[in-house]
């Protein structure tokens, strides 16, 4: 059980390793651990969009895809240009210890490897979790954030994800919770 306790407290590192892009985006952050959060999210709904994938291992995917950031931090694109890290080695002593071990470093190999259908519906999640943060910091007023949309999209390979991409675009992103705009703002009064 120490060891399982010794996970889940890495695990909680996660909430406090910053996503490290949004440095050279000029506004905005968020922890792996969010970004996790809402890449899971999406993963569920593009099994949804397409149920002939296995949702457990899409989710699976999701969920561990970036676990490994806890002991490597968060390596954006500038970063990875210059600085080499050994992924497979954190994924191999993060497993070592514990008895399901394998079916973690399973999932980070088969997200990394980009062969399954469930590992290109993860990646999906993955970019389009990016997608909508930076959605959300353009529509904030970040002008970078459009050109960096471009490239995420670029890098979606299934259909539903590219045509999430295409509505999450088009959408203002507080459209949600403001896009009725009756006398409630004005009176605050429940229905």
């Amino acid at each position: 059980m120490k060891e399982i306790a010794n996970f889940l407290f890495e695990v909680g590192m996660l909430q406090k390793t910053p996503r490290t892009g949004f440095q050279f985006l000029g506004s905005g952050g968020e922890s792996v651990a969010e970004h996790i959060l809402r890449t899971l999210f999406i993963g569920y709904t593009l099994c949804k969009l397409e149920p002939r994938v296995d949702e457990l291992k899409v989710l699976k995917l999701c969920l561990f895809h970036d676990l490994t950031e806890a002991r490597t931090g968060d390596m954006n694109y500038v970063n990875k240009k210059y600085v080499s890290v050994d992924e497979d080695k954190a994924a191999r002593e993060l497993a070592e210890a514990l008895f399901f071990g394998d079916d973690i470093r399973a999932m980070i190999v088969e997200f990394n490897e980009k062969k399954s259908q469930e590992s290109l519906f993860a990646h999906d999640a993955d970019q389009l979790a990016l997608i909508i943060k930076l959605k959300e910091y353009g529509d904030l007023g970040n002008k970078y954030s459009g050109e960096w949309i471009e490239f995420a999209i670029k890098r979606l390979t299934t259909s539903p994800a590219r045509k999430l991409a295409d509505a999450i675009v088009s959408t203002d992103s507080s459209e949600w919770w403001f896009k009725d705009k009756s006398d409630w703002w004005i009176n605050a009064q429940g229905k």
